[in-house]
C-alpha cells in the first residue's frame, strides 16, 4: 500500500540558538508505518555523532515527536530534543569523545533523516525516506565578538545588538583550560555582555600563573566598557571556575558584582595563591585517585572528605550577594553535593543565608552545559601531570539532559531578577 505522495519531513525552525527547541514531523507515511528518526553530526574534529529513536505513524501517516512516543534507541519516550541531547559518537570512533563548540561564528549543522524500519545501526548503507539539515548556531544575528588582548588579560567578549548599556557577565570555565567561547555567546544572544577569559594553559607560563589580580583586570575591563552597566555586574563560573567565582565575590576589594553563579563547583580550591601553584600542590595527590570498573578516574575523592579547618576554603560567610548553586547529584569530578552542604552549614552561621538559592539535580553528572548538549559520562582530559586519562563526570543521559536544559532557564531567569533586567528587553533568541 502507498500512500502516493513521498514523505515529508519538517524541521522548524530549519535555524535556531542551540537552546531552542524544534519541532520535528513527519507526514505522508503508512498508517501505523515503523520508522526511525536519525541525526547526524560531524564535529570539527570530524568526528561523527549520532542519535536516534524508533516510531510508528499514526492513522493518518503521521509522526510527531512532540507528542509521540520514542520506543526504542538512543532515547524513549516523548522527547522533543532526544535527537540531540542523547547524541553518541557512531560506533568505531575514537574513545573519549567530548564534544563542543570552538568556531562559534559558524553553526553545528545536524542532519534529521527518515528511515523505514527500525534500525540501529547502518545508517550510512541505507537510504533515507527525507533528510532535512538544520542549523544550531551559538551567536544570535548582530551579535559582536570581540578579541581582548589588554592589560595582560587574553579573552573574548560578546557584546548583544544594540545601543545598550547590557548587564554584564564574567564567564569562568573550569580545568580544563583553554579559551572557551560558547556559553558566552550564547549569553551575549540573551541580552547580557559577556567576557570569557582564558587562565589555564599549560603552555603560556604567563596565563598559567595568574592569580587574583588577572579576574580583578578582566572584571574592571568588563565593567568600564561602554556598552555595560557597571552596578549590574555577575560572576559565573564552572567546576574550578567556581572556586575562582566565590574567592572573587567574597575577598575581593575590587569585584562587587550584583549576584553570582557557581555550577557543578566547590569552595574547597581558595585562590589564595597563583593558579599555578594551586595546581602544583594538588598533583602531590592526584597519583592516588581511585579507578572504577571501566579504569575511568574519580577525581572528586581528591578533594574529599571536607576539611574542618576553615583556612582550608572559602569563607562563603563573606559573600554580600545573591549566590546560585547549581549541583548536579551524581558529579563524580568535584565534590560538589558535599560542598554545597558545608556551603550552606557555613552561610548560615554567618547570617547571609537568605542569599543562597540550591538547585540540585540528581542523576546529574558534572558537566551541565548549555540546553540539549549530548551527555557526556567520561571523556579523554589532560591530567594535572599533563598525562592523558579518562576522566569520569558521572550522570545518566535522560536526568543529566532534564538537568541541563531546566538550569539553564534558572540562571537565565536568576541573571535577569538580579541584574533588573526585564525579560521584555531580552535579545530575542529565534533567528
Amino acid at each position: 500500500m502507498s500512500t502516493g505522495k513521498c514523505p515529508l519531513l519538517s524541521v522548524k525552525p530549519i535555524r535556531g540558538l542551540v537552546d531552542e527547541r524544534f519541532q520535528i514531523v513527519v507526514m505522508n507515511l503508512l498508517p501505523n508505518q515503523k520508522v526511525t528518526l536519525h541525526a547526524l553530526h560531524e564535529s570539527e574534529d570530524k568526528d561523527f555523532w549520532e542519535a536516534f529513536g524508533h516510531y510508528i505513524s499514526d492513522l493518518h501517516g503521521t509522526v510527531t515527536v512532540a507528542k509521540d512516543e520514542s520506543l526504542g534507541g538512543t532515547y524513549e519516550g516523548t522527547e522533543v530534543m532526544g535527537l540531540l541531547w542523547s547524541m553518541r559518537p557512531v560506533p568505531v570512533s575514537r574513545s573519549g569523545l567530548r564534544l563542543r563548540r570552538v568556531d562559534i561564528l559558524t553553526p553545528m549543522v545536524v542532519h534529521i533523516s527518515v528511515y523505514s524500519g527500525h534500525l540501529s545501526q547502518g545508517f550510512s548503507q541505507q537510504t533515507a525516506l527525507a533528510t532535512s539539515v538544520t542549523e544550531r548556531w551559538y551567536i544570535a544575528p548582530g551579535v559582536q565578538r570581540v578579541d581582548v588582548r589588554e592589560r595582560g588579560l587574553k579573552g573574548t567578549l560578546f557584546i548583544p545588538p544594540g545601543p545598550g548599556p547590557y548587564p554584564g557577565v564574567l564567564d569562568l570555565w573550569g580545568g580544563g583550560g583553554g579559551l572557551v567561547e560558547y556559553r558566552s555567546a550564547l549569553f551575549a544572544s540573551h541580552g547580557f555582555a559577556s567576557l570569557t577569559v582564558e587562565y589555564l594553559n599549560p603552555n603560556d607560563k604567563k596565563i598559567a600563573s595568574v592569580a587574583t589580580s588577572y579576574f580583578e583586570d578582566a572584571y574592571q575591563f568588563l565593567q568600564n566598557h561602554p556598552k555595560v552597566q557597571r552596578d549590574h555586574m555577575a560572576l559565573v563560573g564552572l567546576s574550578y571556575g567556581s572556586s575562582i567565582t566565590l574567592s572573587m565575590v567574597a575577598y575581593s576589594n575590587i569585584i562587587k558584582p550584583q549576584c553570582c553563579v557557581c555550577i557543578s563547583g566547590s569552595h574547597l580550591v581558595p585562590l589564595d595563591k597563583p593558579i599555578n601553584k594551586i595546581f602544583q600542590k594538588m598533583k602531590i595527590n592526584a597519583d592516588k585517585l581511585p579507578l572504577n570498573e571501566d579504569n575511568q578516574l574519580i577525581n572528586k575523592d581528591l578533594m574529599l572528605p571536607i576539611p574542618s579547618d576553615p583556612a582550608l576554603k572559602v569563607d562563603v560567610g563573606k559573600i554580600k550577594c545573591p549566590l546560585l548553586l547549581v549541583i548536579a547529584g551524581d558529579d563524580q569530578s568535584w565534590p560538589s553535593v558535599e560542598s554545597a552542604e558545608d556551603m550552606k552549614l557555613i552561610m548560615e552561621k554567618a547570617g547571609n543565608l537568605h542569599l543562597l538559592k540550591v538547585l540540585t539535580y540528581p542523576g546529574a553528572g558534572h558537566l551541565i552545559e548549555p540546553p540539549y548538549t549530548p551527555h557526556i559520562r567520561a571523556s579523554n582530559f589532560i591530567n594535572l601531570h599533563h598525562k592523558k586519562v579518562v576522566l569520569l563526570w558521572g550522570g545518566q543521559t535522560k536526568p543529566h539532559a532534564y538537568a541541563q536544559e531546566n538550569a539553564w532557564k534558572e540562571i537565565l531567569a536568576f541573571l535577569r531578577q538580579q541584574l533588573y533586567y526585564s525579560t521584555d528587553d531580552v535579545v530575542k533568541s529565534r533567528l
